[in-house]
């Protein structure tokens, strides 16, 4: 069974702001062209996405070339319902949270934000975000993937250039814009994580559909 983290896209959905809008255009639909189409049109790091090394990096890789098996792993979910607006999320805040993590383990950061997606400046402009210090602490403890259930990591200060960029410097993947239903914390640690990407060459990130896999219900 999946758990699904994935946030929906639709026509003017919430997205970074300084991102085109989101556009989706039925072309096409039943009975009169004997079939339903859809044309949409948005920046590829909207909605659930994957952020790869060259979103930041000069000459990093591209979305492509990393291999599927690495957004596939080990995922361990802090959960930090209840932060406050503007919240740094520092090493000395999640440290505590991770003792039992392992290298090339998945951190997720459940803020309790995306349940609040929408387009008011509060969501848009005001996120917590992964301090540089904690992307640091990311990086030294050899996590090789982080996520987010807002559309930046980084939230949307000054800061937000210095955590992509240590994160993605390092080869750390990041996926955002997540969503975590209640059921997501109460499974036991370290839950397996999916996000597979589309495959788009020399791009520097994707859509993805992030899971969490449960494990099957003991037979009778």
């Amino acid at each position: 069974m999946l758990l699904d983290l994935s946030q929906p896209l639709y026509d003017a959905a919430p997205n970074c702001p300084v991102h085109v809008p989101v556009s989706f255009r039925r072309t096409a639909d039943h009975p009169q062209d004997g079939w339903r189409m859809e044309e949409i049109a948005m920046a590829t790091h909207t909605g659930s996405h994957l952020d790869a090394p060259l979103h930041k990096i000069a000459g990093g890789k591209s979305i492509d070339q990393m291999p599927l098996e690495t957004f596939v792993g080990p995922a361990w979910i802090v959960d930090l319902r209840g932060i406050a607006a503007n919240a740094p999320i520092s090493a000395a805040l999640l440290a505590p949270k991770l003792p039992r993590v392992s290298p090339g383990d998945i951190v997720l950061l459940a803020t309790g934000w995306g349940d609040k997606r929408a387009k008011t400046p509060e969501w848009l402009h005001h996120s917590p975000f992964l301090a540089p210090d904690a992307a640091r602490w990311v990086v030294e403890h050899r996590i090789r993937g982080v996520g987010i259930d807002h559309y930046s990591i980084g939230g949307s200060g000054p800061q937000n250039e210095e955590t992509h960029t240590v994160l993605l410097g390092a080869g750390v993947w990041v996926v955002e814009d997540l969503h975590f239903p209640p059921a997501a914390f109460a499974l036991p640690a370290p839950v397996k994580f999916w996000a597979l990407p589309l495959n788009w060459p020399g791009c520097s990130g994707a859509f993805c559909r992030p899971v969490l896999e449960l494990a099957p219900a003991p037979s009778a």
